[in-house]
């Protein structure tokens, strides 16, 4: 019955029109962190007994954001209407995933909303740490990045102009790194309005070529093929598609509407092509741990664990578990990875600092030496 009642749910979003957009200057985009907000508070409501009505109107009350209140007061319209609170949800898709909306669906037609909302809050705490993680990663290298840049323009566009006067008198016996940098200064300090033009075309098309272009599909490549990068983003996609479909199972959905749900949220096509063809074996009664047995991406031990779940009849928990250890496992590779990245950076940019720096006094030793 629950996954009767959430087929009909997704069949009826996909065919409802969309909802009219209303622009307010006062209303703020929702977030993810909005949706665990909202979601842990109502969570909080229906577990001390209040009705689904009463609380919704408890968080329209209290709520600050207007574009929350705006969203809460159309659900309860919706639900006041006598659609369901999953018929309501789906009605905004920015806020709400297919996998979030299945859910709840299963739950009313379970009578286990309450946990079903409890365990949709755990998944999206969870996602929000990972992303926080990767984040926590990811900034002291950029960081360093960026600061090497500024410092680099800097001594290009104020400190070599300096001496770019005294350096002309013995421009024949000038180091070749010198040449080079006073050639970039100039190129810097005449032409940077072209420049700028010129870094902002090529990033815009880098972007589209990345992003929709070509480039996406070579990029998706890479992120599972490169040694150290494959298993940060391994990690990501497997830690994302065992924890849906390990809780989407657990609640009774089916196993194809939860493969949908998975490709949602991995923007990899080389990933989705995967969680297609074990859709398709799905489809074929083949059974979702033979789709996962012949892919080079999913290793050994995990295919091996899938086998024992859905042979055993533990499917939902072997996935929750698999999910949780790539996890607590992408914590640890995102940690080596800091801790490797950032005394190469240092090390990057002390040599190119080194470079500078040494283009500026080589010169001025041998025009000391000349003049002695």
């Amino acid at each position: 019955m629950a996954i009767e009642i959430a087929k009909k749910t997704t069949a009826k979003a996909s065919k409802r029109q969309p909802a009219p957009i209303h622009f307010n200057l006062g209303q703020s985009r929702l977030t993810a962190k909005d949706r665990i907000t909202f979601t842990e508070q109502l969570a909080l409501l229906l577990e001390t007994g209040n009705s689904l009505h009463a609380s919704l109107e408890a968080l329209s009350h209290h709520s600050q954001n207007p574009a929350m209140k705006a969203m809460i007061d159309d659900m309860m319209i919706d639900i006041g209407n006598g659609i369901s609170f999953s018929q309501a949800l789906s009605k905004h898709p920015e806020m709400f995933s297919t996998t979030f909306v299945n859910l709840i669906a299963a739950g009313e037609a379970g009578g286990f909303m309450e946990l079903v909302i409890q365990q949709l809050l755990e998944m999206d705490e969870k996602r929000e740490k990972l992303k926080a993680t990767v984040k926590s990663a990811l900034t002291y290298p950029v960081f360093l990045v960026l600061f090497s840049i500024s410092v680099v323009i800097f001594v290009l566009v104020v400190v070599f102009p300096k001496f770019s006067d005294m350096f002309i008198a013995i421009q024949d016996e000038l180091p070749i790194t010198t040449k080079i940098l006073m050639a970039v200064s100039n190129m810097l300090i005449n032409y940077w309005p072209i420049l700028i033009l010129a870094v902002a075309a090529i990033g815009m098309t880098g972007w589209y070529w990345f992003k929709r272009g070509p480039g996406k599909s070579i990029l998706d490549q890479l992120k599972l093929r490169l040694p150290i990068v494959r298993g940060i983003f391994t990690g990501i996609y497997f830690s994302q598609t065992f924890r849906i479909l390990g809780l989407s199972l657990s609640n009774g959905i089916n196993v194809v509407s939860a493969l949908n749900s998975c490709k949602e949220v991995v923007p990899n096509r080389r990933f989705q092509k995967l969680l297609d063809t074990v859709q398709t074996n799905v489809t074929e009664g083949a059974g979702i741990a033979s789709g996962f047995r012949d892919s080079d991406i999913v290793p050994q031990l995990v295919k091996q664990m899938i086998t024992t779940g859905e042979d055993t009849g533990n499917l939902p928990k072997v996935l929750s578990r698999i999910a949780q250890h790539y996890e607590q496992e992408l914590e640890r590779r995102l940690d080596a990875f800091a801790k490797m990245v950032e005394p190469i950076m240092l090390l990057v940019m002390g040599l190119v600092i080194g470079l500078i720096v040494s283009s500026l006094i080589l010169p001025i030793f041998q025009l000391s030496t000349s003049v002695g």
